[in-house]
């Protein structure tokens, strides 16, 4: 591959603003509204509603650049208590177009709770139990939320 149509990897820092863009412009495209909060706005990354502002949903992004279909979390996630949250996971897919899945937060948080229990639950390559940890993961390996705008509900 030539310097053209190689993309460069990117730090953690740019791959989550380029995924908050991305996100912002498919919103855009789609014919919502779109806002990027500032970096200090907890847990929301981009306001969304419809065009005439009937109806709103909060968006926390979270991107990745390899092949996986898993993004990496915290336990906060089982905790938070938002309402009208929605995450969106993106794979960035080097030069070629973005992966988006739209997740409602219930169900990030739910498969996070259950992910994690099955993890502390099975040995470790050695044998050993697994310490617990805050790290947390959300996979989609079946596609089940890939592309899935219409679940914002902003139609």
């Amino acid at each position: 591959m030539t310097a053209l149509t190689k993309a460069p990897k990117l730090s953690g820092t740019l791959c989550g603003i380029a995924g908050e863009y991305f996100v912002a412009a498919e919103l855009s495209r789609r014919g919502y509204i779109a806002s990027i909060t500032l970096r200090n706005t907890r847990g929301v990354d981009i306001l969304a509603s419809n065009a005439d502002a009937t109806r709103s949903v909060g968006i926390q992004v979270k991107s990745s650049q390899g092949s996986s279909k898993s993004w990496m979390l915290t336990s906060k996630v089982e905790a938070d208590a938002a309402t009208n949250l929605f995450f969106v996971f993106v794979r960035l897919n080097g030069l070629s177009q973005p992966e988006y899945y739209v997740v409602p937060r219930e169900d990030v948080s739910r498969f996070a709770a259950e992910n994690h229990k099955q993890w502390l639950a099975t040995p470790g390559k050695k044998g050993q139990a697994h310490r617990d940890t805050p790290i947390r993961q959300f996979k989609d390996v079946e596609d089940k939320f890939r592309g899935r705008w219409d679940l914002l509900g902003l139609d």
